[in-house]
């Protein structure tokens, strides 16, 4: 029996020996994992845009698996940047309206990031 509470009280001990835990750089550290996420995304929207912008500038056949998948992914990517200009070119019209947007997802990424960085106490 007194071996069983001198292993009770070793383990109570070896329990509160524990590290106190620093919320503030946990915090920091959750805040940079996220602000990171979101710039990759921001990063990844932006070159989907990119490339249907190559493929269209490229005449790429637009019946192609690739091509299509990156044309309606693009679509919704550009959000209402796909009509703003309206020049007679096709081309000429893809090149300025999802430039402008990957422009945008770029700018809009790098912005929430640092945001998200400052106020999780991140550097």
């Amino acid at each position: 029996m007194a071996e069983h509470a001198e292993s009770s009280a070793s383990k109570e001990t070896e329990v509160s020996r524990r590290a106190p835990v620093d919320w503030r750089r946990t915090g920091g550290r959750v805040a940079s994992v996220v602000a990171s996420i979101v710039r990759w995304v921001g990063l990844v929207f932006a070159a989907i845009l990119v490339i249907h912008v190559i493929f269209t500038v490229g005449s790429a056949n637009p019946d192609n698996g690739i091509v299509s998948f990156v044309h309606s992914w693009a679509d919704g990517l550009a959000l209402g940047f796909s009509d703003l200009f309206t020049p007679s070119d096709e081309k000429l019209r893809v090149l300025v309206n999802y430039g402008i947007a990957a422009l945008f997802w770029l700018v809009v990424s790098g912005i929430l990031a640092k945001v998200i960085r400052r106020v999780g106490g991140a550097s």
